[in-house]
């Protein structure tokens, strides 16, 4: 079942960029459930394609998996291959889920990413594959709007 997996159980680094970053899957034990998986990043970094300064974010992952899981220690070297990659909130959001999906072909999928403010002014980004399929139950994403100090 993890025998193809090249990642989980040993040693392995940071991907120099989300482009040469392995995204691995496994087998779905219940492939004929539907369920929600939820990965939550809330120390996501990536930088400024203009200025090169650091960009933070809370990512919120939730899937409902169809054949194949996403194994998670793919999932944190890839997200990792964001910390020196620069591209705007937008495009490291979306790149993020169609990956995603590119790699493990889900029944469903949204991404909520919560941008902390650049310029005084936070920016958040959502996707998703659809609609969600019926009688998935999607509870909230648990993030706020920001609200600064007030």
């Amino acid at each position: 079942m993890t025998s193809s997996l090249t990642q989980l159980g040993q040693a392995a680094s940071l991907p120099p960029s989300p482009d040469q970053a392995v995204l691995e899957t496994v087998p779905n034990p219940h492939p004929g459930s539907l369920y929600l998986v939820r990965f939550t990043a809330p120390e996501f970094t990536s930088l400024c394609p203009i200025t090169g300064q650091p960009d933070f974010a809370q990512l919120v992952i939730d899937y409902a998996p169809e054949a194949d899981l996403v194994e998670s220690k793919s999932l944190k070297l890839f997200l990792g291959s964001f910390r020196n990659h620069g591209a705007f909130h937008e495009d490291c959001t979306i790149a993020i889920a169609k990956r995603l999906v590119e790699a493990c072909a889900p029944k469903w999928l949204r991404i909520g990413g919560y941008w902390y403010p650049r310029g005084g002014i936070p920016i958040d980004v959502f996707w998703q594959t659809g609609p969600a399929p019926d009688g998935l139950w999607l509870p909230d994403q648990g993030v706020p709007t920001y609200r600064g100090r007030g």
